[in-house]
């Protein structure tokens, strides 16, 4: 199974199904205990993620160290996390959030993420079927028999993170442009996406002194 491409499909689908949802990512607890996204719909769902592990606060953290679910309404006015909800407004245009947690396997936790660009974007049947998707991402990491193809996956995703900076200097290129390029790279040579990270990460590399 291609684990990257699946979570990647669920991620999307979600984004499609459910009502008011714009974005999505999953975070996952890394070997050593830090946490990694995987399958972002968008840059800025990648990044709101990132924003929440590195304060260590905000729903999708809360929901990887032990809540099962947590909803904000309104990211502007939430008091339980005011510096990751002014953030996440003034710079990634959220209004609310939607987090749930699964067990994927006995050392791995992690949280569905579901951003939306409105305040009060997360209604009954938002919590109805983010539920739904969070047990289909838990199923998919249960398919993943090796822990050895779960880090693949997190190796995949800090690979593409590294070649997307890499353009962004080369080119002079914003994280959204850089990325499409990689996409489009893909696509046209019919190229695992992470082959293309490291052909541009090995090719820089070579060009170091």
């Amino acid at each position: 199974m291609d684990l990257d491409a699946t979570l990647a499909r669920i991620t999307h689908s979600a984004v499609e199904a459910i009502p008011c949802v714009d974005y999505a990512s999953i975070s996952i607890t890394a070997t050593g205990g830090g946490i990694s996204t995987l399958a972002p719909t968008d840059r800025r769902a990648n990044e709101a993620d990132e924003l929440q592990y590195k304060l260590h606060e905000g729903p999708c953290y809360a929901v990887v160290r032990g809540l099962p679910v947590v909803q904000v309404d309104d990211l502007s006015a939430d008091t339980r996390w005011p510096e990751y909800g002014r953030q996440a407004v003034t710079e990634f245009g959220l209004g609310s959030q939607l987090s749930f947690q699964f067990h994927a396997a006995p050392n791995a936790r992690g949280a569905l993420n579901l951003y939306s660009s409105r305040v009060n974007g997360i209604t009954a049947e938002t919590r109805q079927l983010g539920c739904m998707f969070s047990r289909l991402v838990a199923i998919a990491l249960g398919w993943a028999q090796h822990d050895e193809e779960l880090g693949h996956a997190l190796v995949t995703r800090q690979h593409i993170g590294q070649a997307v900076g890499i353009l962004m200097e080369r080119y002079q290129l914003d994280a959204d442009h850089a990325f499409a390029f990689l996409v489009r790279v893909s696509q046209s040579g019919n190229i695992k996406l992470r082959d293309v990270a490291d052909g541009i990460i090995d090719d820089t590399l070579g060009k170091t002194p």
